[in-house]
């Protein structure tokens, strides 16, 4: 365990230092696999090249870059904006209404995103202006933006679903199902603080129009596609027609159609979607592989073992360790980014999750939702930082005290999700 010890903080200071994480977990994976053979390069080098090979040609890795691309041209199709517009005319009317217009609209948007960087910084182009003309204060405009865009790594699909699966080999398609009701819980939760908030504060959420039901249903015409294209796509999975890949593909070739029906789409923005596509795809990649070189030297490691012993040790309740699992994710999201932070902690929980004999889909569900409470935690929750840089002229201090209503309403809803796994576990349990 010392082994991995040293090569987890050895890790963290490459990070510290700038180095780019994917390169400092896989330098770490090559030099204590070496170390671990008695500094024979031959089986660590062996291993890279294993890893490298294996990641290119994962099947269920293409995923990825299908469901980024159909982000992406969803995206450029103007389809956050329909959402968006779509949301008001139903709760617009209401005190808070267009912040809790902005959490159904990150919702919607989740839902055939999967990024929730992406959706923070889409609404922070879409709703913040509608709320300010309104009136609205910037700590419950940025915190709704802020709150409603974690939405997008836990609705279906979700990147960080895939490499979570791909990395327990946990079935796709079923953490995808099992995202469902937990994403609704969420929504529901974020609109409740939004609601608390204007309770404590009227003057930070005025009221808007009220929308006829003539008006309601005309706007609904504008985000039918976006149904359509989730449930083609999720219902698909769930229902056993094709698997997470093929319906990747269906989904990206609905969103291109999608967006050369609204003629949204000339050659240079086609263009642009490819190479962003690519881009982050190549970034996810090289992170994973990475990961993957660290967690095999942590496997060659006797921590795993060593971590299950020290937990029998203590004879506590198997769910005081989960606790105490989740704790440690949100104290580590307030200092790095989610991607990292899974790849970095999944090859050491999981073997112990699965000796404790908790249900792989349940902890995946778990480490999403608090992966989220890590996307806006201060000091350097990834959503406050890429609202920092959109919204300049909104204080560091606004950002921080915004978000906090919308963190007690993720730990809340953390604790119903870890009280009742039924939630999680439903849905999945009804796949063939």
């Amino acid at each position: 365990m010392t082994e991995a010890l040293i090569g987890l903080g050895l890790m963290m200071v490459l990070a510290l230092l700038r180095i780019p994480i994917a390169v400092a977990m896989g330098v770490v994976g090559l030099l204590g696999v070496a170390y671990l053979r008695d500094w024979n390069f031959a089986p660590a080098l062996a291993m890279v090249e294993t890893k490298v090979y294996e990641t290119g040609r994962n099947y269920t890795l293409s995923v990825v870059p299908l469901f980024i691309l159909m982000g992406n041209l969803v995206t450029r199709a103007g389809m956050s904006q329909e959402l968006f517009r779509a949301a008001y005319t139903f709760v617009g009317h209401l005190r808070g209404g267009l912040a809790m217009a902005t959490v159904c609209a990150c919702a919607g948007f989740g839902a055939i995103c999967g990024s929730s960087v992406a959706t923070a910084a889409t609404m922070a182009k879409v709703a913040y202006p509608a709320m300010r003309q309104l009136g609205y204060s910037d700590r419950l405009s940025t915190g709704a933006i802020a709150g409603g865009g974690t939405l997008g790594i836990l609705i279906p699909p979700s990147t960080i679903m895939v490499i979570y699966g791909v990395m327990t080999e946990t079935n796709i398609g079923k953490l995808f199902a099992a995202g469902v009701l937990p994403g609704i819980l969420a929504t529901v939760l974020l609109c409740i603080a939004v609601r608390w908030t204007v309770w404590v504060d009227p003057a930070s959420g005025p009221r808007g129009e009220r929308s006829g039901w003539g008006a309601r249903l005309r706007v609904l015409k504008g985000v039918w596609a976006v149904a359509l294209l989730f449930i083609v796509v999720m219902g698909g999975i769930y229902g056993g027609v094709f698997t997470a890949t093929e319906g990747a593909g269906m989904g990206a070739f609905g969103a291109l159609c999608f967006a050369l029906t609204r003629r949204a789409l000339g050659w240079r923005a086609l263009l642009d979607a490819l190479v962003e596509s690519a881009r982050t795809t190549a970034m996810l990649f090289a992170i994973l592989t990475g990961a993957l070189m660290f967690a095999e030297f942590v496997n060659y490691t006797s921590m795993p073992n060593d971590l299950k012993a020290f937990v029998i040790a203590l004879d506590v309740s198997p769910i005081w360790v989960v606790a105490a699992i989740c704790a440690i994710y949100v104290i580590l999201g307030t200092a790095m980014e989610e991607l990292s932070m899974i790849l970095l902690t999944v090859p050491i929980f999981f073997p112990l999750i699965v000796h404790l004999g908790f249900d792989p889909i349940w902890f995946g569900i778990l480490i999403v939702v608090v992966v989220e409470i890590g996307l806006i935690s201060p000091p350097v929750g990834m959503n406050l930082f890429v609202l920092n840089a959109l919204l300049p002229h909104v204080p560091t201090q606004t950002l921080f005290r915004g978000v906090l209503p919308f963190m007690v309403a993720d730990v809340v809803r953390l604790g119903i999700l870890i009280a009742f796994p039924a939630i999680s576990l439903w849905l999945p349990s009804l796949m063939r």
